[in-house]
């Protein structure tokens, strides 16, 4: 596990930039952490790494967004599986079907989102104690063999 202190929107978005400069066709990111933690902020930056061109927000009453990416680039798929109850409720979804061919961020998706790979990238965002801080703690843990240490080190950067 890896793990960085992250103290703006900023820092997060260039993160999740850093995260999208390594993703591949078949990558799947699964991100925890509470409400207003940045977990979508993460995303916007990953999305710029892969050439998004529009505004990406929490797709929390849509469920997931198919996001158009730069040509040869994979498409990002964002999806919140919060109001999601169970396993099966994901898997209803029918998401695997554009898994291959996509990079696929999936916020609240602990214990749901990890059927579909078992290799995968796990971000856990946690807000700093005082209210008025923006610090966020971030640990990164690859899980299977597709994340290398080496992704991990250009991940966390500088």
């Amino acid at each position: 596990m890896t793990g960085l202190e992250v103290q703006t929107a900023e820092s997060m978005q260039a993160l999740g930039e850093r995260i999208g400069h390594r993703c591949r066709p078949g990558d799947l990111i699964v991100l925890a952490g509470d409400l207003g933690s940045g977990k979508t902020t993460l995303v916007q930056g990953l999305g710029r790494a892969l050439g998004v061109t529009e505004q990406i927000t929490s797709p929390t009453f849509v469920i997931a967004r198919v996001h158009v990416t730069d040509i040869g680039l994979p498409q990002l798929v964002h999806v919140d599986a919060y109001r999601l109850g169970s396993v099966l409720e994901f898997d209803d979804l029918g998401l695997d079907a554009d898994f291959a061919e996509s990079v696929m961020v999936v916020e609240w998706g602990e214990g749901k989102a990890e059927q579909l790979s078992s290799d995968y990238l796990t971000v856990q965002i946690v807000r700093a104690d005082d209210g008025s801080d923006e610090t966020r703690r971030v640990d990164i843990r690859a899980v299977g063999d597709r994340w290398t240490a080496r992704d991990l080190e250009l991940i966390v950067g500088p």
